[in-house]
């Protein structure tokens, strides 16, 4: 099992690094099995055709995740690891996966019969962030004056919020920046303050 999931793995990222190279249009699905090391068969074993893989951008998302985890200084505080997270993601999406990309992936969680999988609670980017505000609420480091839940809830907000309004702008600002400047000021009523 493990290693379809692997396979799975490097068709998603051989998709999403050609789309980012040469653009969603200008990618083929032989462009995706030349890159992945696969064959068609073990492409449409997994995906229907290129349109799903737009799907798997939570996939990719979880990923860098899990790498920004691993890298983490276990002692910072708890509200600065969330500023961190939200800034070095945001640098990510901003570098390496296209605009045109996320605007039509955010335009189909819209749409009533679209999947929403960016909302999937049990994705590694909900958990990680749940653990951090849990971990900055017992440290003292978070405002324990709303739930878990609820600082979740409007972390993961404020993140779509500022990538939206960047898709609206057509990415005619650092979302890098954007969010370096303004993700503290959203997110101040929740640092705890002695």
């Amino acid at each position: 099992m493990a290693e379809q999931s692997n396979t799975k793995d490097k068709i998603v990222n051989a998709a999403w690094e050609l789309f980012h190279e040469k653009g969603y249009e200008n990618t083929t699905v032989e462009d995706i099995i030349a890159a992945a090391k696969t064959s068609k068969g073990t492409f449409y074993y997994y995906f229907d055709r290129k349109e799903t893989l737009l799907d798997t951008l939570s996939t990719i998302l979880d990923h860098e995740y899990e790498k920004l985890e691993k890298t983490m200084d276990p002692d910072l505080n708890s509200f600065d690891k969330l500023l961190n997270m939200n800034y070095q993601m945001h640098s990510f999406i901003e570098k390496h996966i296209d605009i045109d990309l996320i605007s039509s992936l955010y335009s189909t969680q819209l749409l009533p019969k679209g999947q929403t999988n960016l909302l999937d609670q049990n994705r590694v980017y909900y958990k990680l962030v749940t653990d951090i505000v849990e971990e900055g609420q017992k440290r003292g480091q978070i405002s324990t004056n709303k739930s878990v839940r609820e600082i979740t809830k409007y972390y993961t907000l404020c993140e779509r919020a500022l990538v939206s309004d960047w898709c609206l702008n057509r990415g005619n600002y650092s979302l890098e920046q954007y969010s370096k400047e303004y993700m503290p000021i959203m997110m101040q009523a929740f640092k705890h303050i002695d």
